[in-house]
């Protein structure tokens, strides 16, 4: 049970980080609660589902090619999992009434994807124990945030702009390049020190996000209300 709590600790803590960032007009908490139970349990049931799909298609099984694990972090891992978060986002959350204002967009990326990463994270740590749980903390955790802040960035635009399908489809290519990036660092470890490639691209995340949270804020039409 600790263990538990240990790997949906950090989700919690973004959570109410992205929730408090959310200035200027608050998300009904109904549609965040379904948007983070679609992405435990829908986003992973379609993750499921492609992955044992393209195991059969293109399986990769050399762990020490850099080309399969190229393949593997950006078109199965990366492309697969965002792909799986961006359906809900799109079709779920995006069309509601609520989604007022471009802020929305990451406010409902970030449940999403930390549905999704609250699921994956509990399968970690109940296997791999406390030392993964505070690991991924720092890491995986933040990582999925990450990606969902860069993808809603551009699908809280989307909303309001005439490039609606470019601007999602953007959206989506973001998470999928800073997803695919940091697990390809760390997929192919056989190399020494390649891992802290992985580290690099999520501070570069990081910093993207928090400017992409700002820069939102500072254009809500809320804000002045």
């Amino acid at each position: 049970m600790n263990n538990v709590l240990l790997a949906v600790a950090p989700i919690l803590i973004i959570i109410v980080y992205i929730y408090c960032k959310d200035k200027y007009e608050k998300e009904p908490k109904g549609l965040l609660l379904l948007s983070f139970v679609f992405g435990a349990i829908v986003s992973i049931i379609i993750t499921t589902i492609l992955y044992l799909g393209f195991d059969i298609i293109l399986p990769l099984k050399d762990d020490s090619s850099v080309l399969q694990q190229f393949i593997k972090a950006f078109f199965v891992v990366a492309l697969i999992e965002e792909f799986s978060k961006y359906v809900i986002v799109r079709y779920f959350a995006q069309p509601r009434f609520a989604f007022n204002e471009p802020f929305d967009g990451i406010v409902y990326a970030v449940m999403v994807s930390m549905g999704f990463a609250a699921t994956e994270n509990v399968f970690y740590v109940l296997e791999g124990g406390a030392q993964v749980a505070v690991l991924r903390a720092f890491t995986a955790v933040p990582a999925h945030a990450t990606f969902g802040i860069l993808m809603g960035y551009f699908m809280g635009k989307a909303k309001f702009s005439n490039s609606r399908i470019k601007l999602n489809l953007y959206g989506l290519a973001l998470a999928v390049l800073f997803h695919g990036t940091y697990d390809f660092f760390l997929f192919i470890d056989f190399i020494p020190g390649i891992w802290i490639g992985a580290f690099i691209s999520l501070i570069i995340g990081i910093v993207l996000s928090r400017k992409a949270i700002k820069k939102h804020q500072e254009n809500s039409q809320f804000k002045s209300l």
